[in-house]
């Protein structure tokens, strides 16, 4: 059963009043989980596509990759952990619904992000000790020859594209997080958990086979390479990546998502009940 779009609206003011409200160390840890979760994810579609481009073809294989991905993007919803690309939705939403303040939408951002970070690089370390290399050697399996070769494409081609990379990056950035916050929404739109699932995973799927850009996923993805020995440095990463995808992820999830939503239906939200915070935590994202 889905509820009707105004009430997923105002669902998703709630659930950002919820999470702007919470403390420090909550929305770190929290954060931490988030990225954790979305480099599973990740990890899962390297290991899941790797080999698969010259037998069967580029489409095929991105397919294979935006089809395990969401897994990371669900265990996030249904267990109330926080990411930083859909919180650039949710949080202002929650200021245009007049339920928080664009001082705590900065603090939550931040703190999340961190632990987005922070949560994807430690999975990016068990993955160097673990199925990427073989046995602890410096020797790299065949899942972290690709891993290596992801983290390349995902810097080394803007970097030659000079100022056009930097634009190609931030606008697949845009489309990721569109895409990523409607999975959201969806989300929020069924009422059992298959629903949920269902709902979130064709988007966060189509993301990925079109080789847009996320931001927390690339925390892992670029890491995992130069820790494996990619021919990337860290300030190429963070310059040539990380920067303009996480840009254009704000603009993406809060401009065309919460934005657009909150206009459209203004005059129709239904305001937050006694009960909805025991709610919003078991929806949060």
């Amino acid at each position: 059963m889905a509820i009707k779009p105004s009430e997923i609206v105002s669902q998703a003011g709630d659930v950002g009043k919820y999470k702007a409200g919470l403390s420090v160390p909550n929305l770190f840890v929290r954060g931490f989980m988030g990225g954790m979760f979305i480099a599973v994810g990740a990890t899962f579609a390297t290991i899941c596509s790797t080999g698969l481009e010259a037998p069967l073809g580029p489409g095929f294989k991105a397919m294979i990759s935006g089809a395990v991905f969401p897994v990371g993007l669900i265990a996030i919803v249904l267990t109330g952990m926080s990411l930083f690309t859909s919180d650039t939705m949710t949080i202002p939403v929650a200021v245009f619904q007049g339920k928080t303040t664009w001082n705590k939408v900065g603090r939550a951002w931040l703190w999340v992000y961190a632990g987005n970070f922070a949560g994807s690089l430690f999975w990016a370390y068990l993955m160097f000790w673990g199925p990427f290399r073989k046995y602890g050697t410096a020797e790299l399996s065949v899942f972290g020859q690709s891993a290596v070769a992801i983290a390349q494409a995902k810097v080394l081609p803007y970097i030659a594209a000079g100022g056009a990379g930097l634009g190609a990056a931030f606008a697949k950035a845009i489309g990721c997080n569109i895409l990523v916050n409607l999975a959201i929404l969806l989300g929020l739109s069924a009422e059992n958990t298959t629903g949920k699932i269902l709902g979130m995973w064709f988007p966060v799927m189509a993301f990925v086979a079109c080789g847009f850009e996320h931001s927390v996923a690339n925390m892992y993805f670029v890491p995992a390479g130069i820790m494996l020995g990619a021919g990337v440095t860290w300030p190429q990463f963070l310059i040539w990546n990380l920067l303009p995808v996480t840009l254009g992820n704000i603009v993406g999830g809060m401009v065309f998502v919460g934005v657009a939503y909150s206009y459209c239906f203004k005059g129709e939200l239904s305001p937050a009940s006694p009960d909805r915070p025991a709610i919003v935590e078991r929806k949060a994202a």
